[in-house]
């Protein structure tokens, strides 16, 4: 069994890695790599043996433009084992090597636990973290412009495929936390632009899902910064509530009622660093899209 890391270019690992990924999580890679879409932030860490992944921890480097202030974080994440091989102390090898690594050479190191792994991390030596979720407040929804809507832009042509990428390279900041580095990631959440929309007259794209009544913003890029009040205009989909996958910028937050976010049934934050002691107090959010 050997340690192997940084190798998403090699066809033959690249493969081994799918095959866990599927039987773990039901995805794999190879589309996002094959597409472009890959770009070297998200770095494996893995053993392998007889040509087999058995245990992977990725490291991902997130930049970050935080109230206006740049932080270098790594991001854990994709951390699994293959079935036959749990129990073994593998992914935990792996996370520590991370650790090794990049702490001090970063402003922290944080992750997304699912509800089963919560002591593991713990016995690591990560601290439980919250963050605050926004919604809109009930006397901020206005009835929509009629002459300049956000159109959904699935099935278009390959020109605004290339201008949705292109924005998403030179993207404003938006919130309050917003990813810099966030091509590759929003790229494997949103490769077909399902539930992308955009309005030409502010030249901004805005990635929205409906569920149950609820409409969930999960994103809003553009090259120049919009307020939040313009994209909200634009929007003619019908809700009741309305949820920011982010957290808005301080000209923004006004509009919004933030509460205490611990991750539901889905996760929970895990970080190391002082430095990230900062999203709690700062009543932040990671934004959906950057979760590896």
């Amino acid at each position: 069994m050997e340690m192997i890391t940084n190798y998403m270019k090699n066809t033959f690992l690249r493969h081994a890695l799918n095959a866990l990924t599927r039987q773990t999580f039901g995805f794999d890679f190879e589309a996002w790599v094959m597409n472009g879409y890959f770009e070297g932030d998200y770095i494996p860490y893995s053993f392998l043996e007889n040509g087999k992944i058995l245990s992977n921890a990725s490291a991902n480097k997130m930049q970050f433009i935080q109230n206006g202030v740049r932080k270098d974080y790594i991001q854990i994440g994709t951390v699994m084992t293959d079935i036959a091989y749990r129990k073994q102390g593998l992914a935990g090898k792996l996370v520590q090597q991370i650790i090794r690594e990049y702490e001090g050479k970063c402003d922290g190191i944080y992750l997304f636990s699912d509800l089963g792994a919560l002591d593991f991390y713990r016995k690591a030596g990560f601290q439980e973290g919250r963050q605050y979720q926004y919604e809109l407040k009930k006397g901020c929804m206005g009835a929509p412009k009629k002459d300049a809507l956000f159109k959904s832009v699935s099935g278009q042509d390959g020109q605004m495929r290339q201008l949705y990428m292109d924005t998403l390279r030179n993207s404003a900041a938006n919130a309050s936390l917003e990813q810099s580095n966030k091509f590759g990631l929003q790229m494997f959440y949103t490769p077909d632009l399902s539930n992308t929309y955009y309005a030409e007259d502010i030249g901004c794209f805005a990635v929205m899902e409906q569920c149950e009544g609820t409409l969930t913003l999960q994103s809003v890029v553009s090259r120049e910064r919009i307020p939040l009040k313009d994209v909200l205009s634009r929007i003619a989909l019908e809700y009741h509530c309305l949820k920011l996958g982010f957290s808005p910028c301080a000209e923004d937050a006004p509009l919004f009622e933030c509460h205490v976010f611990d991750g539901g049934d889905d996760y929970r934050l895990f970080y190391r660093g002082q430095e990230l002691e900062i999203i709690e107090k700062e009543k932040l959010f990671f934004p959906l899209f950057s979760h590896a």
